[in-house]
């Protein structure tokens, strides 16, 4: 019978496979993973759901330009944290912090409004390109100012915080894993000078044991002769 998983295991594990694993398994610099996911991560807090990934191809031929260079795999998987299942809630604070930042808090438009615009335009009868011209239509008609004002400091702050707490975590996991590669170099070059070639494990063990009988019985019998 299958253990039923619990709410945070479900969120943990596609967030752990498609973000963490993948900067587990690259053998790229720590500093050029870590700017991916810095770049990745302000894209994805921006209302751009839909052509963030372009944005971030763009900004990869951009940077490549000026000699900074970043992982652009790992960038293209960041900024999938905002996506069609988290989008609604994400736009909300935007334009929540958009109006608060504009001092215009009076008129800020109510959660379920947001929530509807944002299905009827995504979740309608309209091809996906049809729903982003729809959606960047609202946006600059009815509250696509708000959301632009209040998208910068989300950006700015996820994507540092991101960048810090990956190449702490980087750097972290390959010191780690330098470590296990030197133990287990030592462990093989120890047991090749203890097992022969030739000699199974068990064959080396039983040489072992023989050896310790015979130290011991040469032991016993210096302490026999020293009380004659």
């Amino acid at each position: 019978m299958k253990k039923e998983l619990t709410l945070w295991q479900k969120i943990k594990r596609p967030v752990e496979f498609r973000l963490v694993v993948p900067l587990k398994r690259s053998a790229q610099d720590p500093l050029v993973l870590a700017r991916g996911v810095l770049v990745g991560m302000m894209w994805a807090m921006t209302p751009l759901v839909g052509i963030q990934m372009t944005t971030v191809l763009i900004t990869w031929v951009i940077a490549k330009k000026f000699n900074w260079s970043f992982s652009l795999p790992i960038a293209i998987a960041f900024t999938w944290v905002t996506n069609v299942f988290t989008m609604v809630p994400v736009y909300y604070v935007f334009y929540v912090t958009g109006k608060l930042l504009l001092g215009d808090w009076q008129n800020i438009t109510g959660w379920e409004s947001v929530k509807n615009i944002v299905e009827t335009t995504f979740f309608g009868d309209y091809s996906i390109w049809e729903s982003i011209v729809l959606f960047g239509k609202m946006l600059l008609k009815d509250w696509g100012v708000a959301m632009a004002v209040g998208c910068i400091p989300w950006s700015i702050g996820c994507g540092w915080m991101s960048y810090r707490w990956s190449l702490k975590f980087l750097r972290m996991w390959q010191e780690k894993r330098s470590k296990s590669a030197e133990k287990r170099s030592y462990w093989r070059a120890t047991l090749s000078k203890v097992i022969h070639p030739k000699q199974t494990l068990k064959q080396a063990k039983e040489n072992h044991q023989k050896k310790k009988r015979k130290k011991k019985n040469g032991k016993k019998q210096f302490i026999k002769y020293s009380k004659h």
